[in-house]
């Protein structure tokens, strides 16, 4: 097995860890102010988002990010079909009278004692571990296809296919896009990655056209003036939002369309109302940030001590800056709404805690980083 046995641990990145937290701040200050009159209508407490971001977003994520960040990259490649199983297992629950939620026509979530937890987030960092550990725990003699991709293919279907069933595109889209990307790190030859994107790209189209929501979706996203107070409602009201702010912004707190104008502010929206309230050049920011996160956990990458690492580390982030691009990218009108939230930021424990023991691992693989 390529997966180093012997690692020798030492500091973790500390620049990274700073700016997560300094980006964690900011989505707190940003979902108290965007999350308050929603918060105060539906449960009369302003803070009603804020406080259950903290109770089961952050403080469950920061837990499982210390554990994560102790644990070493051989032990995680140890553990990939067992991670890869429970996921797959969770999947499954959520068709299951009585226990799987259907939420926005998405049936992805798992209703427990009041509590509600989304599988797929976890399903994006357990297909990555997995991933990377099936590209590199033997070689393979890729000119036989049986005996390379298509037990890669095999493996990773069941998952993909769970999430197509739960009707959550936007994941999906995620997932994909990471598979692909670790493929082409993995050295996987470009005969195959073509056809796995076309594969992919007439997969999507029939997703697309097969439900009437996402073709209103996609017909908005390129004419988003033909239905204003319909499927267009939201893509116009975040373009209103964006505009207002203007480049310095109405001043923090002082949005307008978060008094129930902008559907989903807490969520998928947030963006627009950061934007609304702080301008160009905090809105600026929050995408450096996000965008620094993702350089320095490259450079870790780089300097890994296995391939397996290597990937690993590279899928998380493909995950992270993906999926920051498709949320800001719905907001700004480059791309079509998805309903994906914006990585720690948006308001959803699974999500927050997700990506927290994502940055976990990463942070652990830094301290195992071979000197330049």
């Amino acid at each position: 097995m390529p997966v180093a046995t012997n690692v020798r641990r030492g500091l973790a990145d500390q620049s990274l860890i700073i700016i997560l937290g300094i980006l964690l701040i900011a989505g707190l200050a940003a979902l108290m102010s965007a999350s308050a009159p929603v918060g105060y209508a539906e449960w009369h407490d302003s803070y009603f988002f804020v406080k259950r971001q903290i109770l089961f977003g952050l403080l469950p994520g920061s837990a499982v990010f210390l554990v994560a960040a102790k644990i070493p990259s051989t032990l995680w490649a140890r553990f990939a079909w067992p991670l890869y199983a429970t996921t797959l297992a969770l999947l499954i629950i959520v068709f299951i009278p009585g226990i799987g939620l259907a939420i926005n026509g998405s049936r992805s979530w798992l209703g427990v004692f009041g509590f509600s937890l989304q599988p797929s987030e976890f399903a994006k960092l357990s297909i990555v571990i997995l991933l990377a550990y099936l590209l590199t725990y033997r070689p393979y003699d890729w000119t036989k296809w049986q005996e390379s991709i298509l037990p890669i293919g095999a493996a990773l279907a069941p998952a993909l296919l769970l999430i197509v069933a739960q009707h959550d595109v936007g994941t999906l889209s995620i997932i994909a896009i990471i598979i692909f990307v670790m493929l082409f790190v993995g050295r996987v030859p470009g005969l195959y990655l073509t056809i796995l994107g076309l594969a992919g790209i007439v997969a999507f189209s029939l997703l697309i056209m097969l439900a009437p929501y996402r073709l209103a979706r996609l017909t908005t996203f390129i004419h988003p003036e033909l239905d204003p107070k319909g499927v267009g409602y939201q893509v116009n009201q975040s373009f209103l939002a964006i505009g207002s702010g203007g480049f310095w912004g109405l001043g923090f707190g002082h949005s307008r369309q978060k008094f129930q104008y902008l559907p989903e502010v807490s969520a998928d929206s947030i963006f627009a109302i950061i934007a609304e309230e702080n301008g160009f050049l905090i809105s600026t920011a929050i995408i450096a940030l996000i965008m620094l996160i993702g350089w320095r956990s490259l450079r870790i990458a780089k300097r890994a001590p296995s391939p397996f690492a290597e990937l690993v580390v590279t899928g998380i982030v493909v995950w992270i800056v993906w999926q920051s691009f498709l949320n800001i990218g719905a907001a700004v009108g480059v791309l079509p709404l998805t309903g994906v939230p914006l990585p720690f930021i948006s308001h959803g424990g699974s999500a927050l805690i997700a990506a927290l023991a994502a940055m976990g691992v990463v942070i652990s693989i830094s301290k195992e980083a071979k000197a330049n």
